[in-house]
């Protein structure tokens, strides 16, 4: 009975994984190898989002999780995100994400907390406290917002992308600020403009660059975080989008950065990595993890800017630095 029960709310939970086609889409499909790897992408999420609805217990959902291939693993992990994200916020549910965390998910913790933004744009927003209430830390806790980004450019992507659509006074996190909000939300659709472009490094500058200027600093900082951690495009194409974002190549080269720390930290490194964070960023995926931990490490004075935004900024500062240095 518990299994059938687990299957069904595994059906009713889960989404049809012909929302990742871009067919479906109304994506960009730029040639068949990156229309096969960004769908697959999509699948992978929902396949961690399911393995996530029908888990007893997140250490049942990581055995599984473990067996994807590393190219896609942390998308699984960030689709696993939202699924326990999803009932911690529904009745009776609670505590999930936070064993998650303690689990192998602490080593995927960015797409975790990614995730957790999936599952506030699916639930009503008096849901939202208990559905992220796993995303403790001060700082990484806007990277919910990320998520929640990018879903609403995925899916509702004639509002976010085409009309360019902002969200105003945005409610979460609790006690903002929330002028910072629609910042990171922006970053998120960046990331899913990669994806409705096709990893075409022009159609993905043409949707940027239809946007206001004051938002396409966060824009080109989330395609230049998903051109390194999602891929599909070759060095060509990379320096076509370094040509293309000439204006805001320090937000490409911040993007770059987590991404490469972020496949570092869970051992997910792949030869596109390194190629994307060597060209977008300058350095490995290495010396991005240990520039983003020694960042993050440092002190952040009292400001009126979100502690998150300091670190993506002293993230910039030390590229410089490790380009000037002798």
């Amino acid at each position: 009975m518990a299994s059938a029960w687990r299957a069904l709310r595994r059906r009713i939970l889960t989404p049809n994984k012909k929302e990742a086609q871009l067919s479906v889409r109304g994506f960009h499909a730029k040639d068949a190898a990156a229309r096969t790897m960004l769908e697959t992408t999509g699948e992978m999420f929902l396949t961690g989002y399911a393995y996530a609805a029908e888990a007893r217990h997140p250490a049942q959902a990581e055995a599984r999780l473990e067996l994807i291939p590393p190219q896609y693993r942390g998308f699984a992990y960030e689709g696993a995100g939202m699924g326990f994200a999803i009932r911690d916020g529904l009745p009776f549910g609670g505590g999930l994400v936070r064993r998650f965390l303690q689990g192998k998910g602490k080593d995927h913790v960015y797409m975790v907390y990614v995730g957790i933004g999936w599952a506030l744009a699916r639930l009503p927003r008096f849901r939202w406290a208990r559905a992220s209430a796993a995303a403790a830390d001060p700082l990484l806790r806007w990277l919910v917002l990320d998520g929640y980004g990018f879903h609403q450019a995925y899916f509702h992507t004639y509002r976010y992308v085409r009309r360019q659509y902002q969200e105003p006074d945005f409610p979460w996190p609790a006690g903002g600020p929330a002028w910072y909000a629609g910042r990171v939300i922006d970053q998120g659709i960046g990331r899913a403009i990669w994806f409705v472009g096709g990893a075409d490094p022009d159609v993905a500058a043409d949707l940027i660059d239809a946007f206001d200027e004051s938002r396409r600093a966060d824009l080109y900082s989330g395609a230049g975080l998903a051109a390194t951690y999602a891929g599909a495009a070759d060095e060509a194409e990379l320096r076509a989008f370094q040509r293309r974002a000439r204006h805001y190549l320090p937000h490409v080269a911040q993007g770059s950065v987590f991404a490469g720390a972020a496949r570092f930290r869970a051992g997910l490194v792949m030869p596109h990595t390194t190629m994307a964070a060597g060209l977008l960023c300058g350095i490995t995926p290495e010396q991005a993890s240990d520039l983003a931990d020694s960042s993050r490490a440092q002190r952040f004075e009292v400001s009126d800017v979100p502690s998150y935004e300091l670190w993506r900024r002293r993230i910039v500062s030390g590229l410089a630095d490790l380009e000037t240095a002798p």
